[in-house]
C-alpha cells in the first residue's frame, strides 16, 4: 500500500512538472531497454542425430482401455448407470427418449429404451455412452 501511494505521487510529481514547461527546459526521455532470450531453434528434420526423433502425442499416451459395452436396454435408468459403471464405463449421458428434453430426476422413474454405442461393441472406456429413456409406463 504504501509502496503504491510513492508510485503515485511520483507519476503525479512527473506530470505537474511537465504541464507549462519549455520545450528547452523538458526533462530528457529515457529509455530503458531489456535482453528478451532466444530460443534454440530445432535442428532441421532429417538430420543425422543421436537422439531419437520425439514421438507424436498420440503415441505417448497409453491407448484407452476397450471393453465390450453391456446391454441396459428394459432396466431402469439407475441400473443401467449402475451396470455402466460396474463394467467401467463412466463418461454416461441420459436423455429423454420421447424428445421433450425432460430431465430425469428420479432416474428409478424411467425405462431405457436405447443406447448408443450399441450393446455388445468393443469400445474404449473413455467413449461417451447415451441411454435414452422414457417414463415408466408410456
Amino acid at each position: 500500500m504504501r509502496i503504491t501511494g510513492l508510485f503515485a505521487a511520483a507519476a503525479l510529481a512527473a506530470a505537474l512538472a511537465g504541464c507549462g514547461a519549455d520545450a528547452d527546459t523538458a526533462a530528457p526521455v529515457v529509455t530503458v531497454t531489456a535482453p528478451v532470450p532466444v530460443e534454440k531453434s530445432a535442428k532441421p528434420t532429417g538430420q543425422d542425430d543421436k537422439e531419437p526423433a520425439p514421438a507424436p502425442a498420440e503415441e505417448k499416451e497409453e491407448a484407452a482401455e476397450r471393453k465390450v459395452l453391456p446391454d441396459v436396454v428394459g432396466m431402469n435408468l439407475q441400473e443401467g448407470q449402475d451396470t455402466m459403471q460396474a463394467a467401467g464405463f463412466y463418461v454416461l449421458n441420459d436423455k429423454d427418449a420421447t424428445g421433450q428434453n425432460r430431465f430425469q430426476v428420479s432416474d428409478r422413474n424411467w425405462v431405457v429404451t436405447k443406447q448408443t454405442p450399441a450393446a455388445g461393441r468393443k469400445v474404449t472406456v473413455d467413449t461417451l455412452i447415451t441411454l435414452y429413456a422414457k417414463k415408466i409406463g408410456e
